[in-house]
């Protein structure tokens, strides 16, 4: 069967609700993947790459007997800077800058992340307890199905190749999380900075060390908001579309989330950080696939060692 951009992109010209903006693809049915891998199967749909200054670029033609529609995109994923019909130019009552910008984020320290989450009121920060509820049902999901790279974990624990220590539950909680993700799952992650894999990898290890610390729902959510946090704070300095894998950055988080919990020291938070840093800076995105389980357990690794 075929997958991947090809696929999503036949599937557009049968399904799909441009309202539902990024899920555009829920609710499509197994009769739309059957005629969309028909049309690719008929040599009719066609993917280039353009040579663009844009970040975000997409320029997409259907065509349908003597009609035609076409689509240009520029900047964010769902921002429509021209629309032509049968090759005639359309007015857009919404159309966003065509010129391609880093959303301004004001930038903030570790530091002032550690202060915020040691003295906010536990009520104000209760809701990234969803990100913990979301990201485990993602990550029970991973772990009741075989979507790939998890099951060779698990069968190494069972097998006596790898240890049933914290760091392997670490692996196991946060890879079945994106293994499902990856692989389709219909099921919700809390994301981190507009990624599901970078709000997984931000939550599953704090979720993980928490309960092996018998921690209570405040100091969870405290943890989770310092990794949260951190993970913006850090993400916030990289172009919106970086040849660096962003699960690294998120595990770095992670990492300020974990030593938390463990000491409550800023410096040590700190210098787990700059020990990811060192280990896992450089790790190049090859772009969203089932590889990214692959990554995600190479940074949680990484995060839970440096700790």
């Amino acid at each position: 069967s075929v997958s991947g951009v090809a696929l999503a992109a036949a599937i557009g010209a049968f399904g799909g609700d441009a309202d539902k903006g990024l899920k555009t693809l829920e609710g499509i049915t197994e009769r739309h993947v059957e005629l969309a891998q028909k049309l690719i199967a008929a040599g009719q749909v066609n993917i280039s790459v353009q040579d663009t200054p844009d970040f975000i670029h997409l320029d997409l033609t259907l065509t349908g007997g003597e009609k035609s529609c076409r689509v240009v995109v520029k900047g964010t994923h769902t921002n429509i800077v021209e629309l032509y019909i049968n090759g005639e130019a359309q007015v857009l009552a919404d159309k966003q800058s065509t010129v391609t910008q880093q959303e301004t984020l004001a930038t903030f320290s570790l530091a002032e992340a550690f202060d915020f989450i040691s003295e906010v009121e536990f009520a104000d920060i209760a809701f990234i307890l969803e990100a913990a509820r979301l990201n485990s049902a993602l990550a029970e999901e991973g772990k009741s199905k075989k979507y790939g790279f998890n099951g060779t974990f698990s069968d190494a624990v069972k097998n006596g190749l790898l240890s049933n220590d914290l760091l392997s539950k670490v692996i196991i909680n946060t890879v079945a999380a994106s293994d499902a993700r990856m692989g389709g799952a219909p099921v919700v992650a809390m994301s981190n900075f507009g990624s599901g894999n970078q709000g997984i990898a931000a939550t599953m290890p704090v979720v993980t060390v928490a309960e092996h610390l018998n921690a209570d729902e405040e100091t969870l959510a405290r943890a989770l908001a310092l990794s949260h946090l951190t993970a913006i704070s850090i993400h916030s300095r990289y172009t919106r579309l970086s040849a660096l894998c962003a699960a690294s950055t998120a595990a770095m988080g992670a990492a300020a989330g974990m030593a938390w919990l463990f000491t409550r020291d800023l410096q040590t938070i700190n210098t787990a950080i700059i020990n990811m840093i060192s280990d896992i800076t450089g790790m190049i995105c090859d772009g969203a696939s089932n590889s990214c389980a692959m990554k995600v357990s190479s940074v949680v690794s990484s995060a839970f060692k440096a700790v």
